[in-house]
């Protein structure tokens, strides 16, 4: 996208080259179980600026008084949290890259979160891609005047926060066995908190603690990684440590409601150039007469399962819930990145850290390449010049 960029990258890139830059960004870390792309993305100012704006109309949704009432519905009744904060700790849209009308590069939303993502993991592979290949600095991945210092300042401010780091964990169901593993010990090593699987965790009375070294240490504030799908069929686990769902005197970073207010229940109230046209099934008195060019989303799935690319009549006609499907317009990629063999298609994530009492403020991207028919790594496993990456933006 970056012409000079990424004719300078490709002269240069080798196999022998690219499994070094692998080798030096899992050192020390447990083994990445992701595929990590051959390529960052090297993103123009003008395609900057565009992501800039469609991330401030979506923040200027969420900033409306009215907002937590029209994203009551989004929160599934038996998934409900206590004591929800005023605000989001952590937002990430995902664009696709396209081309509009124009014919110019244009980014499209297609999923956005109140959700953390890999805040640690993404600095930390944008410094082995430059460290690795001789990216120079007149791209940077970190957006709105970041410096390293000054990003892991704002994220210690907002999962830390005024506690003790020992009194702070990230937390998840099996945390060490995850696929973002990875993430939550590069978070670790930035940060200094603990990484705790949920069984790890108990509860007496309303307060949380878990051990070390024989001694009970109370946890005050949780940097919350778990998602309520993944344990939605095996509510047994909470037995033996603590249910989210109960009275606790515990800190959410973020608190698990924005999880599901901030997501794709959120984009039938937008209306932008940047903003696919999306309905809640149920509000739909006539289907379009051009289905094949819509998808079908559920609401209340991740990770892109769920979702029908080739809608029918029959496909609607079969769902028993439609209140929590959407429909919505297909979002052509433009494959804007040059591989050796051809085009690669990209979707760039933008985000967003919300300190308490502050503005939310825009500091790292993420990235995803694809060939495949959706952008997911099980989609892609076949392919090379694929997977997981990080934009380099033009300053």
């Amino acid at each position: 996208m970056i012409p000079a960029q990424r004719q300078k990258y490709n002269q240069q890139f080798n196999p022998e080259k690219y499994q070094n830059f692998l080798n030096e960004l899992g050192l020390g870390y447990p083994e990445i179980p992701f595929r990590v792309a051959e390529t960052p993305i090297f993103v123009p100012r003008v395609l900057k600026e565009k992501l800039i704006a469609a991330g401030e109309e979506i923040i200027k949704l969420i900033k409306q008084p009215n907002f937590k009432a029209l994203t009551d519905k989004a929160i599934p009744a038996n998934w409900k949290v206590p004591n929800e904060n005023e605000q989001p700790h952590f937002l990430t849209f995902d664009f696709g890259i396209c081309k509009n009308e124009a014919g110019e590069l244009s980014p499209m939303l297609i999923e956005m979160q109140g959700f953390p993502s890999l805040y640690g993991f993404q600095h930390h592979l944008a410094k082995t891609f430059k460290s690795s290949f001789g990216i120079d600095d007149s791209v940077n991945h970190l957006l709105n005047g970041f410096t390293e210092e000054k990003y892991i300042v704002l994220l210690k401010q907002v999962i830390i926060g005024q506690h003790h780091p020992a009194e702070v964990a990230l937390m998840d169901v099996d945390a060490p066995n995850q696929k973002t593993a990875i993430d939550f010990f590069v978070t670790q090593k930035m940060l200094d908190i603990k990484i705790l699987a949920l069984a790890d965790i108990k509860k007496i009375g309303k307060q949380l603690f878990y051990e070390e070294n024989g001694k009970q240490i109370r946890l005050k504030r949780i940097y919350n990684r778990l998602i309520f799908d993944e344990v939605a069929n095996n509510t047994e686990i909470f037995k033996n440590s603590f249910d989210p769902r109960e009275e606790l005197d515990i800190e959410w970073v973020t608190h698990p409601n924005w999880f599901y207010r901030i997501s794709k229940y959120t984009m039938p109230f937008l209306n932008s150039e940047f903003v696919p046209e999306t309905r809640f099934l149920n509000e739909i008195e006539s289907l379009p007469a051009d289905l094949e060019n819509y998808v079908l989303k559920p609401l209340f799935s991740f990770a892109g399962m769920g979702v029908i690319i080739d809608v029918t009549p029959s496909d609607i006609s079969r769902i028993q819930d439609p209140e929590n499907w959407i429909l919505q317009k297909k979002v052509n990629y433009e494959p804007a990145v040059q591989s050796p063999d051809g085009g690669v298609k990209a979707e760039i994530r933008m985000m967003y850290l919300w300190p308490d009492g502050g503005e939310p403020q825009l500091c790292i991207n993420l990235a995803r390449l694809s060939r495949g028919k959706m952008i997911g790594v099980r989609y892609n496993a076949d392919f090379d010049w694929v997977g997981g990456t990080v934009g380099f933006m033009e300053d």
